[in-house]
């Protein structure tokens, strides 16, 4: 991972359910600098789709998408 591509912030999502973390996310990245990365981690099937769509409305960019025994992790660069 180059050094520009590690999160400035963790946000953990395990064991919320939609909308929380998608919420979160939201004021997650409000929180952070542009051209900073977002970490977060969640098991809500739909949170994939949520924050995928999210990322797209408000132009950030998901520098990642993990996938491992049914949990998500996504890295997240404020764009704007």
């Amino acid at each position: 991972m180059a050094e520009h591509d590690k999160p400035v912030k963790t946000l953990d999502c395990i064991g919320l359910y939609c909308p929380q973390p998608l919420l979160q996310t939201r004021l997650a990245v409000d929180g952070i600098a542009v051209g900073e990365v977002l970490e977060v981690l969640a098991d809500d099937p739909a949170a994939e789709e949520d924050i995928k769509r999210f990322a797209r409305r408000t132009g950030h960019e998901i520098i990642a998408l993990e996938k491992r025994d049914g949990r998500l992790r996504f890295l997240i660069r404020k764009t704007k």
